[in-house]
């Protein structure tokens, strides 16, 4: 600074504002010049120093270094349509909200074409990289909850656009203050054009604009969920119409603003409609079905009715023009009469009609019945609930109508009684298979007197759950009316014992395979000592919850004779430790699923009998056994673990590669700043999970678990690893072991820099818990 003369003049030239120091002369005031000064001595010119600070009065600042930040929107977004692949586009949007927001708005035809090299490398990379791929070559997201934000819409739009595009969108529920806008659903619209599935739930900020903007940029799409979206009208319905001529599939829901002219639109563009949903939107009526259904009479197979303000008109519509229907429900069509039906039955439209459900509809009288099981000669399926003015007669009649139905369900339907029941067994064809009795209280346990009648050989499935009245001499005719049986469900059935079950077993010639005897309690062993002594060389499931009388003879017996059992529950049954040691000892019992919630008499004598039924089980509930204490589940628990990890002896992947945005976006940092390392080792109890591979990287990974009090997960990080990686890691981490991710307390790693990026290695991450 001696080689340099400062000429102060009067007008303060070189500091305009004032002097800064009373003593121009003091040079120990000012800073050292480094480095990268430039002092600069033009010819005859006073000296001007150009330094990497501004003087002010009392102070100075750093000058703010060029930042590619001061370039305008326009700029930015011509040099991300530039850019030569996806991933150099992903990790841009990294960077910063605007960044994000910007990229998410290019559309894939005004990206700058990308030489044949390029190419080749990402279409290599993408199926090398990308298991998340569909069945169809597209990638499907989800977004429930607070996670439904436009961001993350933005996110999912930049992320896929390399990996082979998005097919499948479902949003459920969004966050009131951050919820989903037309801005997330354009998105969409200009990253993912090759959109197919999309799913709406409970949005409410999502109106005509946002769907209108999936109209545009959607073509492809096929299937549409609009489910409680009150702000979407007939409008936007319209431009999906007009826009998506390959839509199959919709579904319109709890939507109050679309009504008959969205419906009209749908069914003249959407010439390939094949599935119709429509449920609880008061402003669609019987114009609006009736277009629909009219326009699509060649290709439409499932129509689906619920809650809405139709009349007979509707149900004429679909009996007359329903020529390629094979599913119908109907439900809660409170306006329908009897001679909807009745006309929807004689209509001759439903010829190819398999399966059809009518639920709360009052309409549905006996004439009606017996009109549907005449006009639909291919039924199949049926199912009946909350009918209340169907008797006896309609059932039966409709019985020896429909001569192709193979499967009836009947709930809540509480003018049917046994004589119907009965009834319709005895005059369906012999195509029925599984017959289905709900909660319908109108059963009674009547004496019967039936003159000898040929069986019913077809039937294989029975189920009968909580009907009251239904007892021992129902059972009993049951027994002889149905020899074929292989699946038998009898739950809630208080009324039964073991005098009205046996001549079940007795008759049965087929072998039982699946048999529920829930609830049930009045059996007891001798039950099941008969079942599996005639049936247990074929018997698979076997559910005796809630059975009191069940005790140990009856484990026993399933030790001694069902050696393909694999799904057996005895919870709430009489059952002890010896039981347990009973099926232990048995070579040949291979069982997977073993349920014993609510056994108070077994304790934790039975620990070495359940160490060794777990060399086959899967799956073992000790729910409310009072008797077994926390000390015998963790030693289950781990022994089972581990013998399930060597028998496994794999690695558990995951295989987060390709565009890790859609991790990291909201996300941003992945750790705080000025973490504090702490080292609990003494408290903490190693147990192994598994070997993670992200991004190329080897972790072994270990879940540390400290007294509740301090409510802390360590995990043991052992290999190089980057920033990146080791954020990716993190938010598996907080997946796996129930952490926050806001909350990482410590990150305790031996570090170094190599080209310039940060590796950690082996190191402790703390997380507290919830």
């Amino acid at each position: 600074m001696e080689g340099i003369d400062f000429c102060i003049l009067g007008e303060n030239e070189f500091c305009p504002g004032g002097p800064i120091f009373t003593n121009h002369k003091e040079q120990n005031l000012f800073l050292s010049i480094g480095r990268p000064v430039d002092v600069y001595f033009p010819s005859r010119k006073r000296s001007r120093i150009s330094a990497p600070f501004v003087f002010t009065e009392g102070r100075f600042e750093q000058k703010k270094q060029a930042s590619i930040e001061v370039l305008p929107d326009e700029c930015l977004f011509e040099i991300f349509r530039r850019l030569p692949g996806g991933d150099e586009r992903g990790a841009c949007a990294c960077v910063s909200k605007r960044w994000l927001s910007l990229l998410s708005n290019i559309c894939k035809d005004e990206l700058c074409s990308q030489n044949e090299s390029a190419k080749k490398t990402t279409q290599v990379k993408s199926e090398v990289e990308d298991e998340e791929i569909e069945g169809d070559g597209y990638l499907s997201r989800s977004l429930e909850g607070k996670k439904a934000t436009d961001i993350r819409l933005a996110a999912i739009a930049v992320g896929t656009a390399s990996r082979g595009g998005l097919g499948k969108l479902f949003i459920r529920g969004s966050n009131s203050s951050q919820g989903v806008t037309k801005v997330g659903l354009r998105a969409i619209a200009r990253g993912c054009p090759s959109l197919k599935v999309l799913s709406l739930w409970n949005l409410p900020s999502v109106g005509d604009e946002g769907l209108s903007e999936i109209a545009n940029g959607c073509h492809k799409l096929e299937k549409l969920d609009l489910s409680q979206c009150p702000a979407i009208t007939d409008k936007g319905l319209l431009a999906i119409a007009k826009s998506c001529p390959n839509l199959t599939d919709l579904v319109i829901e709890s939507c109050t603003n679309i009504g008959n002219e969205g419906l009209q639109a749908v069914g003249q563009h959407c010439t390939n409609l094949k599935s119709i949903s429509i449920k609880n939107c008061p402003a669609i009526g019987d114009q609006g079905i009736a277009a629909l259904v009219s326009s699509a009479t060649n290709v439409l197979t499932k129509v689906k009715l619920q809650a809405l303000n139709i009349t007979d008109v509707s149900l004429a519509v679909v009996g007359h023009y329903g020529k390629a229907v094979t599913d119908l429900f109907l439900t809660s069509l409170s306006n329908v009469s009897e001679r909807g039906f009745w006309v929807m039955g004689n209509g001759q439209g439903l010829q190819k009609l398999k399966s059809i459900t009518v639920a709360s509809c009052v309409g549905l009288t006996d004439t009606g019945l017996e009109a549907v099981g005449k006009g639909c000669p291919n039924l199949k399926q049926f199912c009946l609930n909350k009918c209340s003015f169907l008797s006896d007669n309609g059932l039966v009649s409709f019985a020896k109508s429909a001569v192709s139905l193979e499967s009836l369900l009947l709930e809540e339907c509480h003018r049917i009684t046994q004589f119907g029941f009965f009834g319709s067994l005895l005059n369906c064809g012999a195509n029925l298979k599984a017959v289905s009795l709900v909660n319908c209280f109108g059963i009674k346990d009547l004496k019967l007197d039936l003159p000898e009648l040929s069986p019913c050989n077809s039937l294989r499935s029975l189920s009968i759950r909580n009907c009251p009245g239904f007892g021992d001499g129902s059972l009993a005719l049951l027994g002889k009316l149905c020899p074929q049986l292989q699946n038998v469900e009898l739950s809630g059935l208080q009324a039964v014992t073991d005098a009205g079950f046996l001549p079940v077993l007795e008759n049965c010639e087929a072998g039982l395979v699946k048999v529920n005897l829930s609830g049930c309690v009045n059996l007891s062993d001798k039950v099941v000592s008969v079942m599996t002594e005639q049936h247990g060389w074929t018997l698979e499931v076997l559910n005796l919850d809630g059975c009191r009388r069940i005790t140990d003879a009856s484990l026993v017996a399933i030790a001694e004779n069902c050696f393909l059992l694999s799904d057996l529950d005895v919870s709430k049954c009489a059952t002890t430790d010896s039981g347990i040691a009973a099926m232990a000892r048995s070579n040949q019992l291979n069982l997977q699923v073993l349920s014993m919630s609510g056994c108070s008499m077994v304790s934790d004598k039975s620990l070495p009998a359940l160490i060794k039924l777990g060399r086959t089980l899967l799956g073992l509930n000790l729910q409310h056994c009072n008797a077994i204490s926390s000390s015998t589940v963790d030693v289950l628990v781990e022994r089972l673990w581990r013998k399930q990890e060597a028998s496994d002896n794999s690695q558990l992947l995951f295989p987060f590669t390709g565009n890790l945005l859609e991790v990291l976006v909201s996300s941003w940092p992945p750790f705080p700043e000025n973490t504090v390392a702490k080292f609990w080792f003494q408290l903490f109890r190693e147990v192994p999970v598994s070997s993670l591979s992200i991004s190329g990287f080897q972790f072994l990974c270990f879940c540390n678990h400290v007294s509740e009090r301090d409510g802390w997960v360590a995990v043991f990080l052992e290999g190089w690893v980057t920033t990146t990686g080791l954020s990716i890691w993190l938010l598996l981490a907080v997946r796996l072991f129930g952490a926050s991710s806001s909350r990482v307390l410590a990150v305790a790693a031996s570090y170094t820099v190599c080209h310039d990026n940060l590796l950690f290695h082996e190191g402790l991450l703390f997380l507290s818990k919830p």
